[in-house]
């Protein structure tokens, strides 16, 4: 394997259908064994570098590139949405795909399935299935695909934005341990930084019209105003949480009272179908949870503890094999949907996955027409930071837009419950505090807001926490 030299010179990038460009005129070299941490604003073209270098861009996804994309060795790219990497029903066949179709010989692909699975920690046997599996072990699931192919040049967007702390940890030392030991390139994008400044040779930070505004040293940038790269939507080392934005009553105030949901003794199992016959995962036993009125309750837990299915259940989405969720009728998972629009907004993990139109504006309202209520589009976008990309396609905003603009759908019509699935993942600070702040001055306005989060100033904001482990309370 030979670390790879990568280029980017007089790149630019404006997708189908856009009328300005994401980036324009953008030189980048990464030199053969560097590792470079890049930051910035969401939106700011962080992602569209690493497509560009993976050479994806202008094909899989439509758009036109001017200037030269440059790199010499195999690539291997962790995408934003991890769900979009997975390819095969188990877990050891989908990190086998890419050693596969490189034409490895059988005992080197398994024996690198092994070790790869084995360096990110993942808790389970190959024949796992992947649709068991939560947005954390999805994110390590398409991490050990990336590692397996021991590529000389490592594009990882966000690896760890879903996983707590600990396995967080555990990605980074996997992802360092195979750099030092095969000398492969590294480019990670991340917003939170201060994890990777000892483990990175060099930082770039973008502006948010796509321009770099600093090239530098981890050292360099220790020494540097943390105020002014903060205001390029960073999250620097030592700084607090920004202050949640406080948004206008008449953006979030619950159309009536929300409905008391309360998690009696609650079991869930996942059950899903493959080649080999159906699997049934157990998710939840015995929990118990109340999603108060007028306050914000985070579930918060390692990877796989149950948050998002807790999160789920409460939503009446998924069906109990035991207990209950208390609600106004029995039988709260059989409402219509449109009946359980009108009384819960529902933002799962995989943004994208409930988009219905092709441009933001029309997305933002599609949930409030059919129940019949008014939106201000234009100022419930400018409130999450989307006002400029109104007439822009939703699957072309980036990760962090595209949660944005599935929260505000999600949540325009002014529901009575809330119900986030990682509402933070993708945020920079500044969006950071436009995502919380919607979720706390619903709160105030009489709203019962749930969020299923690793994210720790998520957790401290949050008015009540719900901690799982391994589909049980462990603290109250």
């Amino acid at each position: 394997m030979t670390p790879a030299r990568a280029a980017l010179r007089g790149f630019g990038w404006q997708p189908l259908g856009r009328r300005a460009p994401v980036l324009t005129g953008l030189d980048l070299a990464i030199e053969p064994g560097e590792r470079l941490l890049l930051t910035g604003p969401s939106g700011s073209g962080k992602s569209t570098i690493l497509r560009a270098l993976a050479g994806v861009l202008g094909a899989s996804v439509p758009g036109e590139v001017s200037g030269a994309v440059e790199v010499d060795a195999r690539i291997g790219l962790l995408l934003q949405n991890p769900g979009d990497a997975v390819v095969a029903a188990r877990i050891g066949r989908d990190v086998a795909f890419g050693p596969e179709n490189a034409a490895m010989a059988r005992e080197e692909i398994w024996r690198r399935v092994r070790e790869s699975l084995a360096a990110i920690g993942m808790p389970y046997a190959l024949e796992h299935p992947t649709q068991a599996l939560s947005g954390g072990e999805l994110q390590r699931l398409a991490l050990a695909g990336v590692l397996a192919l021991e590529p000389g040049l490592l594009l990882l967007d966000e690896p760890t934005s879903m996983l707590d702390a600990a396995n967080a940890e555990g990605v980074r030392r996997a992802v360092l341990a195979v750099v030092a030991q095969t000398g492969a390139s590294l480019l990670v994008v991340e917003h939170h930084v201060a994890p990777w400044l000892a483990h990175v040779d060099r930082v770039v930070v973008l502006g948010a019209d796509g321009h770099i505004t600093a090239d530098t040293s981890p050292q360099e940038l220790a020494c540097m105003d943390p105020a002014a790269l903060a205001g390029d939507g960073v999250w620097m080392p030592g700084l607090p949480a920004p202050t949640p934005l406080d948004l206008p009553a008449t953006l979030v105030r619950p159309r009536h009272a929300p409905l008391p949901l309360r998690a009696e003794s609650l079991a869930v199992e996942l059950r899903t179908r493959t080649m080999r016959g159906p699997v049934t995962t157990p998710a939840l036993r015995g929990v118990d949870a109340e999603l108060a009125g007028a306050a914000v309750t985070a579930f918060t837990g390692p990877s796989g503890a149950g948050k998002s299915t807790l999160a789920a259940a409460l939503a009446g989405l998924l069906v109990p094999v035991a207990g209950r969720v208390v609600a106004p009728e029995p039988a709260w998972h059989r409402w219509r949907p449109r009946d359980r629009a009108a009384q819960v907004g529902w933002v799962p993990q995989n943004a994208e996955h409930g988009f219905l139109t092709s441009r933001v504006c029309h997305e933002v309202v599609v949930t409030a027409n059919r129940l019949g209520v008014e939106v201000d589009v234009g100022e419930t976008l400018e409130a999450v930071g989307l006002s400029h990309l109104a007439d822009a396609n939703p699957y072309q905003l980036s990760g962090g837009e595209q949660r944005r603009l599935a929260i505000v759908a999600a949540l325009a019509h002014r529901p009575p419950v809330l119900l986030l699935d990682e509402p933070t993942v993708g945020q920079d600070r500044d969006t950071w505090a436009a995502v919380v702040g919607w979720a706390m001055s619903a709160a105030r306005a009489g709203a019962a807001v749930g969020v299923a989060s690793h994210d720790p100033a998520l957790a401290a904001a949050s008015d009540h926490e719900v901690t799982l482990e391994r589909g049980r309370v462990a603290i109250r």
